[in-house]
């Protein structure tokens, strides 16, 4: 009686390879083997079952019935078998990979640190990458396969890619503390008439949105200092150089200013994670994404109030800024 244990999977690699070569040698050289070990393979394999699998005396060698029958079966057990030593392979690239995150400078500020610091204490051996650059440079570097996946502002209008909205931000007003508007907890953009103000540098969407609203209010903003980057925006106002409009979460995490809500307009950006729509995800990648929204479910967006932030499909006027 025929003993499965007595099949190893070697005998089967060896009687596959010959079956596509249609010859000993050429078999063995794709194996990088003997030759005479892939006869031996194929002579053990054919005692097993009590069957010859090969015509020896034809050239090129000829599949016999029994062969023949055998062929497809022993594929799909090796396929099987590749499968499974993908899926480890997989499991254990979580614990030993490399994962490679985008993210834009505010966020890469904000919520990127608080959820690697969480990822990095689950996953020591992961060697984590941070590309922090604009909205279209993410798009750019997730399509050509150098980013996993990223944190990012929406939307990104690339078919190649798809989202996942975290939470809907909105922005808002800071000055220091001795501004003459730090007394109150409201603003409307009129009251920003004549108000000196910080304005990003060119290539931040914001400032592209902000300049939109103050067009459509009918007035041009009074400019103090323009060319300010996502890090130094806060130090010129917490120097009493102007007023700015930021993202909430930016504000939430400088205490020294004084943070006015926005009103009439609002504005507001998108937060999603993204990634690209026709590569699936390595393990690590899934595993980050998993994470970052368990931790966001869990322990919140980070800074003093998330008053500022809720869950997309609110029912006011906004204009959403993207790419900061």
């Amino acid at each position: 009686m025929l003993m499965s244990r007595d099949l190893t999977v070697q005998q089967l690699r060896c009687f596959v390879a010959v079956a596509d070569e249609q010859q000993f040698t050429a078999a063995a050289d794709a194996l990088h083997v003997a030759q005479p070990s892939i006869s031996s393979q194929i002579h053990r394999l054919e005692r097993i079952l009590g069957a010859t699998l090969f015509h020896r005396d034809q050239r090129p060698v000829a599949l016999t019935d029994a062969g023949r029958a055998l062929l497809p079966f022993a594929r799909r057990v090796l396929e099987g078998l590749d499968d499974v030593l993908t899926a480890v392979t997989e499991i254990d690239d979580v614990l030993r990979g490399q994962l490679t995150i985008g993210v834009t400078p505010s966020l890469g500020a904000t919520v990127l640190p608080h959820a690697l610091t969480t990822f990095h204490e689950r996953h020591p051996g992961i060697s984590l990458r941070v590309v922090e650059r604009d909205t279209d440079e993410i798009a750019s570097r997730l399509d050509s396969g150098e980013l996993d996946l990223a944190l990012a502002i929406l939307p990104l209008h690339a078919a190649s890619l798809e989202s996942t909205v975290l939470a809907v931000e909105r922005l808002v007003v800071v000055v220091a503390k001795d501004h003459p508007l730090a007394a109150r907890a409201r603003v409307q953009l009129a009251d920003l008439r004549g108000v000196p103000l910080i304005m990003f540098a060119e290539g931040y969407e914001i400032r592209t949105v902000t300049l939109a609203a103050f067009d459509r209010a009918g007035f041009s903003p009074t400019i103090a200092l323009e060319g300010a980057e996502m890090g130094t925006c806060h130090a010129f106002v917490a120097a009493g150089l102007g007023a700015a409009i930021v993202p909430s979460l930016m504000a939430s995490s400088h205490p020294n200013l004084h943070l006015l809500h926005l009103q009439s307009p609002v504005l507001e950006r998108t937060i999603g994670l993204v990634q690209p729509r026709h590569r699936s995800l390595s393990r690590a990648a899934n595993a980050f994404a998993s994470e970052l929204t368990a931790y966001l479910g869990e322990r919140g967006w980070p800074g003093r109030s998330h008053s500022e932030l809720h869950e997309p499909g609110a029912s006011e006027r906004h204009e959403v800024a993207r790419g900061v």
